[in-house]
């Protein structure tokens, strides 16, 4: 008989027989008198976190390294995604995802409001996407970090006067593991796996290795730990790029013949869309730990982490907008020979297979196909930090950090975009239910058009350098004071810099003749996708390459787009441990100065920046207080001001698109992010490894960053020309976010166990800034705001055998702005699963899946009516081998 099963009915089939295995396994060890493995399983590591959580002063959740080794997580924002009140995304920005998790918010905010700290310092990333290398986003990339750096990571939900200012949400700090934790004098831990990605239909290798060494005085140790970790990523899409409406000058003879027309949205560029990358992640860290006396002891932790990640990007679009204009013209046009009108949108149209009579279409495009190769982008993140611990006396303790950290984003575009001819084409819609409907008689061959150039491109090369320098000295002191039993201080400093340098490229006139196309001529693998156009001409990366190595120079700086920020941050803070009786907990302030200067480009051909500077200083104060209702009941409330800063690229940068007449700016006197936040829960430990637990939250942001509108002027690198921009520009507002998070975890017995949790948010901007979406469209959504996410997650574990099985859900959310319009991302949920086998206490064979269900990734303009893409990555299969000595 065969039968069909879904991928959570494979996996659950899985886990039982697995069960089944093991269980039979265990009776064999008994029958034969062997010995019987001991493992330190999930359930250990779920009670060890269970014990953090409920033992901290404040709002906090905790993921151990054993709860990252039993799931399929390939980054921390991978292991993230199961806490409740975290969303996760696979993009930086409105780029579509790419199937591996890349930022992390709080509280349903944008990435931005939430601070990522490594062994607590601030660590600077990269970006290899060049929108979010031009964006200057302060979020970190969660791509760049392995799920192998983690010992511990903390979620502070709840902010307190120690912890280092940047989370307006809350601050994720990720702990690695540290030479003296170890218990054994010399450990050895590795991976070998391999990926296979269904959407790329390749197997690649991954890697990771890590040694540590500690003397038997147990006061001195090293660890160095390496990885290289390699996946081929094809992901095809269709992608609405341009939904404008109906004019006279878009569209004068067909308005003409069908006044209805008029004024009604039609998407003007429809494209079929193929994203082809190899990234590989590598590195490593080296972590020296030493023990002096009984006094002072310090760490020395180096780290460097390095993602590759050469791409292809590929988009052949349907753009009735030329054969209706008479590519541009305004003096006549091919009028449809059919159409559909479907409320206040053209919900379907079709061309004529053959040029009218009496027309000359020879200058005629209605189809483009833009390749965009990006050979040598990359991102990297490094870091040399020094800890140190001192015990001054029997009441006073010091500790301390300095160090540095950079990261680099880079991408060198090579652009190249010809025009086909004539020939028959059509458009039907489907809304945001399935992707469009086109066809377009001439795709599979390389046909430009002769009356008109077929041949336009564009080139950059954009680095983004960031770096920050720090140093603190944290203090505690035992007061003894009874209500106050110890005594915390302590300032920090930093300064950080943050450079985009961007050179604009220059194609030589050679490069656009026909006999000089890029060689590789082949067409798209198959999609995955219904209803979109099939296996169309591209050209080759490696091509595209050769084509842009010997025809483009970059000679010359575009100074409008570049920007240099210089900011300083200095903070001083008390806080005191709180004991009244049933009540514990912390209350203190943080003071902090910011002080920015932004130096913005000019269209000049010199560098002469427009400089601005600001200062702002800001008092966050803060209380978390517990206690204890029944021995298993804790009740918790906190209330606090916080603070985040605005992106960099808010403050400085400049982006423009030339094929849409579209950009944004960056506005330098951006005030910092200021927030009121209160919080109430309680948990309820029932039984050993498990908890209900609730949260409410209210989040008053005075400062939120939001953007209006407006139109300027600037050269236009495709027509050659000065043109008229619709730009969006970053404002202050007000906004405010309130949710509920739900958790349930329970130990079932007999190996099985599940966690459950769930979060509610509501997040709305609460002023109208001038030509905001909110003041002039009505919707006054948050960036990151989904109103309902969960996750689920069930597990089962003996000696031998491990499973578990993950589902995550987020709701729809604004992304962000891409040109000049919102780009919602829609629902979308995703399984995961792992399996493991010990074969002996030493050796862990796995296999584990991502994307199981194969999630469609979907978005929309202001209305789901206006889909603006359709995404698939697939599957991705992880197999392999763990050991450790």
């Amino acid at each position: 008989m065969k039968r069909n099963l879904t991928p959570i009915a494979t996996a659950v089939a899985i886990m039982i027989a697995g069960s089944g295995l093991a269980n039979a396994q265990q009776a064999g060890d008994r029958n034969t008198d062997m010995t019987v493995v001991t493992v330190t399983g999930v359930r250990a590591a779920l009670e060890q976190s269970l014990n953090q959580k409920r033992n901290s002063d404040s709002l906090v959740e905790v993921i151990t390294a054993e709860d990252v080794g039993k799931m399929p997580d390939k980054s921390v924002a991978d292991s993230l995604q199961r806490v409740p009140g975290v969303s996760v995304a696979t993009a930086g920005g409105t780029e579509g995802g790419f199937g591996e998790n890349d930022r992390v918010s709080l509280k349903g905010t944008p990435s931005n409001l939430t601070l990522t700290t490594l062994n607590g310092h601030t660590v600077s990333s990269g970006d290899w996407y060049i929108s979010n290398i031009t964006g200057g986003g302060r979020s970190v990339s969660y791509s760049m970090f392995p799920s192998e750096l983690i010992g511990r990571v903390t979620v502070h939900k709840s902010s307190q006067a120690n912890l280092t200012e940047g989370g307006a949400a809350g601050n994720v700090d990720i702990e690695t593991r540290k030479p003296l934790s170890f218990k054994k004098p010399f450990t050895l831990m590795g991976s070998i796996e391999g990926v296979y990605s269904e959407g790329s239909k390749e197997k690649d290798a991954q890697f990771s290795a890590l040694a540590n060494w500690k003397n038997e005085a147990n006061n001195m140790g090293v660890l160095v730990q390496v990885f290289d970790e390699k996946r081929t990523l094809r992901r095809m899409g269709q992608e609405f790029l341009w939904w404008d409406k109906v004019t006279p000058g878009t569209a004068p003879d067909w308005i003409r013949a069908n006044p209805e027309v008029e004024g009604k949205w039609l998407s003007l560029l429809t494209g079929s869309s193929l994203f082809q990358q190899e990234r590989e992640r590598k590195g490593g860290m080296i972590d020296v730990q030493f023990k002096v006396n009984k006094d002072f002891s310090f760490d020395i932790n180096g780290f460097y982490t390095r993602l590759d990640a050469d791409n292809v990007n590929a988009n052949f679009m349907l753009a009735p907008y030329q054969p209706l204009s008479n590519n541009w013209s305004g003096v006549g046009g091919v009028v449809p020979s059919s159409y559909a009108i479907t409320g206040n949108q053209i919900t379907s149209i079709a061309f004529p297979a053959s040029c009218p009579a009496g027309l000359n279409c020879s200058n005629m495009g209605p189809s483009v196909q833009d390749i965009i190769a990006r050979p040598g982008s990359y991102s990297d993140s490094k870091f040399l930090n020094l800890d140190w611990q001192w015990r001054a006396s029997d009441t006073l303790r010091f500790k301390g950090q300095v160090g540095s950290t950079r990261g680099t984003g880079y991408a060198r575009d090579y652009a190249y975009e010809a025009w086909l001819a004539y020939s028959g084409t059509s458009l039907t819609m489907h809304g945001l239910g399935a992707p469009a409907t086109i066809t377009v008689d001439n795709a599979g061959t390389f046909n430009p058009r002769t009356g008109a150039d077929f041949f336009g491109g564009w080139a950059s090369d954009v680095t983004a350098k960031d770096k920050e320098t720090y140093g603190q000295i944290d203090g505690t002191w035992q007061a003894r004071w009874g209500a106050v039993p110890n005594l915390h201080f302590g300032v920090r400093a930093a300064k950080h810099d943050r450079d985009l340098t961007w050179l604009q490229g220059a194609i030589a006139p050679s490069g656009g003749l026909l006999a000089n196309r890029p060689k590789g001529l082949t067409n798209y693998p198959t999609s995955p996708l219904a209803n979109v156009l099939q296996r169309p001409w591209t050209f080759t990366g490696e091509s595209m390459k050769e084509w842009g190595d010997t025809y483009v120079s970059f000679n010359q700086h575009a100074y409008q787009s570049e920007f240099q920020i210089r900011e300083k941050a200095t903070a001083a803070y008390v806080m005191g441990d709180l004991d009244l009786g049933r009540f514990t907990g912390n209350v203190g302030v943080r003071f902090v100065r910011t002080e920015i200067d932004v130096a913005n480009g000019s269209p000049n051909d010199v560098w002469n920046p427009v400089r601005s500077s600001n200062t702002y200083n800001d008092f966050l104060p803060s209380i978390n207080l517990k206690t204890s209702l029944t021995p298993d009941v804790v009740v918790r409330a906190a209330a606090s001001r916080t603070l985040a800063r605005p992106d960099f690229g808010a403050l400085g940068a400049l982006s423009l698109n030339d094929l849409t007449f579209s950009g944004s700016g960056g506005n330098p006197n951006l005030k910092p992010i200021m927030s009121n936040n209160v919080d109430v829960g309680a948990e309820w430990y029932f039984m050993p490894k498990s908890l209900l637990g609730i949260n409410v939250y209210n989040m008053n942001i005075g400062s939120y960053v939001t953007y209006g509108a407006s139109t300027a002027q600037f050269y236009n690198n495709s027509v050659k020309a000065v043109t008229t921009y619709n730009m969006s520009a970053a404002l202050n507002t007000k906004a405010r976010v309130r949710g509920v998070e739900l958790q349930y975890i329970q130990d079932l017995g007999n190996g099985f166990g599940f966690n459950v949790n769930y979060t509610y948010a509501d997040g709305e901007e609460r002023a109208k800034a001038p030509k905001s979406a909110c003041a002039d469209l009505g919707d006054c959504s948050m960036i990151g705001t989904s109103k309902n996410s969960y996750n689920a997650s069930l597990f089962y574990e003996n000696d031998r055998f491990s499973a578990r099985l993950n589902y995550s859900f987020r709701s729809a959310f604004l992304n962000g702005l891409d040109r000049n319009s919102a780009i919602y991302q829609d629902d979308v949920g995703t399984v995961s699963a792992s399996v493991n086998y010990n074969l002996t206490e030493n050796l862990t064979l796995s296999l584990e899946g991502k994307d199981l269900n194969d999630p469609l990734l979907k978005s929309y303009a202001s209305s789901k009516d206006q889909p603006r893409a359709f995404y698939k990555n697939g599957k991705q299969i992880f197999f392999g081998v763990r050991g450790k000595l």
